[in-house]
Order: structure tokens, then sequence, then C-alpha cells
């Protein structure tokens, strides 16, 4: 298979215009027309990481971090990035990188760090892009109403609501019709009036999954032409957000907070910025990578501490000042990336029967020492 088809399913997940101004995401290196055989996550790509790879035979790494985030300015090989590149060149290895549209996806980074923390009643917390919402009204033969409807949930005509899943409106009337000469015999005898039990569905499909809507509906339907309409609807639109606020289970200090997260994020030391250890925290917020700028946000919005990483020295008196407390287990908390997208990878290998390899890189990237 080639590295686009991959690319294709993924984009579906979290396409890249989710993505903040100017981040690079997409593809770094290598071909998207490139045959892939065997697949590799990670969180950074490093010249160990690409080592890595060439070790385990692996022809496409799929990383969260950029592998450029800024353009070489030569290619002088004595530079290790610049021998990086070479390598990755030299062994057919084409790279992608999924950066903050990762970031900002639904079930992507920022609800697998809330998950890992323990957090319930989640919800967003930094405003993205807005997805536009579109209402699909799909005319079907009652008889085969149940099986269209559960194969255009199960493709994403649904919306996400913390209460119930696939809701569809339906309405049950009759068609009066003659059919042609030419019609289908098995929907009437030609030029007689026929009449049939008739439902229309109506869905609320985002515009990511509306593709995959309507090709579901095509493979379902009974009829090779089906009756149905599409609305934009401009009053509503589903918000996407970067990181996330929720609750624990139950309370606890700070400092009891902070030496779960470790224990959670197997990191060995970590920074906090707080005038109480004592102080009790239940709601928190999470932002993945460098998130210190949206700390007012957080507290805004009822968080008792705020979790992210590379928090500024000047940045952190403000947070004191401000009396909210922020932990800061480091960026490389984000490693959780990997095992999370081999999954997604894994799951979609099974539905649509890709016969590729997926691994995980088993480095530690972080290039911080606690001692």
């Amino acid at each position: 298979m080639k590295v686009q088809e991959i690319v294709d399913r993924f984009e579906k997940f979290a396409p890249k215009h989710l993505a903040m101004d100017g981040d690079p995401v997409g593809l770094q290196l290598g071909s998207l027309d490139a045959e892939v055989h065997k697949v590799m996550t990670t969180l950074d790509v490093r010249p160990e990481v690409v080592q890595e790879a060439i070790d385990n035979g692996v022809d496409f790494i799929f990383a969260h971090h950029p592998v450029m985030f800024r353009p070489a300015k030569n290619l002088d090989l004595s530079d290790p990035q610049n021998q990086m590149y070479a390598d990755i060149l030299k062994h057919n290895i084409t790279v992608y990188a999924a950066h903050t549209n990762l970031d900002f996806a639904d079930g992507g980074m920022n609800d697998w760090l809330a998950e890992q923390i323990g957090l319930h009643d989640v919800s967003g917390l930094v405003p993205g892009y807005a997805d536009p919402v579109y209402r699909l009204t799909v005319q079907v033969p009652k008889v085969y109403a149940a099986a269209v409807r559960m194969s255009l949930v199960d493709a994403g005509a649904d919306v996400n609501n913390s209460e119930y899943t696939g809701y569809t409106y339906a309405i049950d009337g009759t068609v009066y019709y003659i059919p042609k000469s030419t019609s289908d015999p098995t929907i009437g005898p030609a030029g007689e009036p026929t009449e049939m039990e008739d439902s229309r569905l109506e869905f609320e499909v985002f515009q990511n999954k509306l593709d995959d809507v309507l090709k579901a509906l095509y493979d379902v339907h009974p009829l090779d032409k089906p009756l149905y309409n599409i609305i934009k609807l401009e009053d509503k639109k589903h918000q996407m957000t970067m990181g996330r606020i929720g609750t624990l289970d139950e309370s606890m200090t700070l400092a009891d907070f902070a030496n779960n997260l470790k224990s959670k994020f197997n990191v060995n030391g970590l920074r906090v910025i707080a005038n109480d250890l004592n102080r009790q925290v239940k709601r928190v917020a999470v932002l993945g990578g460098d998130g210190g700028k949206f700390y007012q946000l957080a507290q805004s919005k009822g968080a008792d501490v705020y979790v992210t990483g590379d928090v500024y020295y000047h940045t952190g008196h403000d947070m004191l000042a401000s009396d909210m407390p922020v932990i800061d287990p480091g960026h490389h908390i984000e490693s959780i990336c990997k095992s999370k997208l081999a999954r997604l990878f894994n799951q979609w290998k099974q539905e649509n029967g890709w016969d590729i390899d997926i691994s995980e890189s088993q480095l530690n990237t972080d290039p911080f020492t606690f001692i």
C-alpha cells in the first residue's frame, strides 16, 4: 500500500486545517506515493530514532513533533540534523508529522492526557477551528431504514454528546408513484399506481465525516441513486479545542496530585508553581506541550490546577501572583502518543485490511535528566 492511504485515513481523524497557523504539519520528508510496509510511531524525530527505524526496516515514521520546524540553511552533513535528513532519504523513509492538528482533534492528544490523569466530565479549554455541521436528510424504504440508519451512524453521522450517541430523527410516511415501463420490477408493475411505506431520516454530520457518511449511504441504500439532501447549518458549528478541563474522582492536596502525575506519566521530576502545596485540588486543566500562556484561561474556567509543559521563568512569577497553581511535568509527557497512535493505526489496519506492520519507538527522547 501507499503512504497516501494511511495519511488520508489519519487526516479524517485530525485534518491539517485544525493546526495553528505556521505549524509545519504533514509530509516532512519522502513521498506520499511511496510504498509502506512498516510504520513506527514516535514523539520526536531525532538521529537515534531514525537509526532505530533503519535497524528495524521501518519505511514510514509517523511523529507528533515536526522534524523540520525551520528550513535548513544548507545541507552541510557535518551538521547532525542535516546528516539525519540524509539518512532518512538514503534509506527511503517517509516522515509525516501531526502536531497541533492532533492537539485539537477530538479523541487526540489532549483527550489522551486527560484520560491518563483520570479526569471525567471533560470539556475543551482553548477554542480553535469551528468545524461546520451539516444536516443530512435521507429517504429510504421503511423496511431498510434501520440498516441504513445504523450504517450511517457507524460512518460518522452522529453528534458528540456526553449523554447519548446515534441520534437520528425519523418520519414515516407513504410514497405514491406509478412505475414506468423501464422501472425495476421489484418496485411495482409498470404503469400501475403503487404505494410504499417510506422513512425520512435526518442526521447531523461534521464536515470531516461527510465523505465517509455519503460513501456508506451509497454502499447500503437499496436504490442505485438514493434520494438525499444536505444543508449547512449556519447557526451551528462543532468547536474544536486544544487542552481539556475536567474533574478528578476525589479531591487531594496539590502535593499528592503532583506525585500522582509523576507516576502516571513516568517522570522522575516535575516543577510545581504554587503558593501552597497543601491546597485541595479537584478540577484540573491540562494542555500538552508549551501551554503556559493559557494559565489565565484555565483559571477563568474554574481549574484548581493547570498541567502543562515548558513554563517560562517570568510566566511562573505571574502564575504565583495570580495564585494559580501550575504543574510542569515536561513536554515529554506527550510521548503517550506513541502507543495511542499505534492503537489507532492497528484499528484502521483491521478495518481496511492494511498489510503493514506497526510498532512504537522504544527510545526516550526527553532531553532532560533529573539528578
